[in-house]
């Protein structure tokens, strides 16, 4: 009974036993050599879900291993990319990983390394605070988008929609039958592009625009962010829609 005993907490203790779920080498902190950078976590039995997901970097000079934990750390497919995002020669850490939310949200840091300390540049969580919306359907089968943070205004054009779609918001002359508040979710998306060729990454944001559900797709926010030297600022937002059969 005892021997059953410790073989069943054993097997329990290797489904949950920390693992490496993706690795990388970059030179994070600038000295001309390659270090190693890992995510570590928990697998969840019989699922794709991972716990306490750590960023663990190992200095290529010294060997000497640094963990650094995140607020927001379990979810799905965590990732690991490295570039510079900065223009301080040494790569950026960038960590993105899936809430599993129904709005196809995700957790997301940048970690770059001054003067000899690892320091959070850029989170999900400070960028759903900042990026705030109100989405209305207007008459005539539109609806606007206003960008609190930018100050700017996007008009959706719903006229790709199915007639049961419209028939059921507005009446036969295009007047909404009643107000509806639409939103727009936090960060489904953020990309690695150098826009510029120039060996430096912006960061491409994606927002989901939801109408009256959230399966009630719009289309998205795309919000370039360039590094200028404090703080990723957006270069410039869009707002793309999906289109309809011609």
């Amino acid at each position: 009974m005892q021997f059953s005993l410790r073989s069943a907490l054993s097997r329990e203790m290797n489904l949950y036993r920390t693992v490496t779920v993706t690795s990388k080498q970059g030179d994070i902190d600038g000295d001309g050599i390659k270090d190693n950078v890992f995510l570590t976590a928990n697998k969840t039995p019989d699922s794709p879900f991972w716990r306490n997901i750590t960023l663990v970097i190992q200095n290529g000079r010294t060997n000497q291993y640094e963990q650094v934990p995140m607020k927001n750390n379990a979810g799905y497919n965590p990732t690991l990319f490295l570039g510079d995002f900065t223009g301080n020669k040494g790569d950026e850490i960038l960590v993105v990983i899936d809430t599993g939310g129904s709005g196809g949200s995700i957790y997301a840091y940048v970690f770059s390394y001054y003067n000899g300390q690892l320091m959070t540049i850029f989170n999900s969580d400070a960028f759903n605070e900042t990026f705030k919306y109100d989405v209305n359907y207007e008459n005539q089968y539109k609806v606007k988008v206003n960008s609190h943070y930018l100050k700017e205004r996007y008009i959706l054009d719903l006229t790709y929609k199915d007639k049961e779609y419209l028939s059921e918001i507005y009446n036969r002359d295009g007047v909404l039958k009643a107000p509806i508040e639409g939103w727009v979710n936090p960060l489904s998306g953020l990309y690695p592009v150098d826009y510029n060729r120039d060996g430096v990454y912006e960061l491409e944001a994606y927002q989901r625009i939801a109408g009256r559900y959230n399966a009630d797709a719009l289309g998205f926010v795309q919000t370039v962010l360039k590094w200028n030297s404090l703080a990723f600022a957006p270069d410039r937002q869009n707002v793309a829609i999906f289109g309809g059969e011609i």
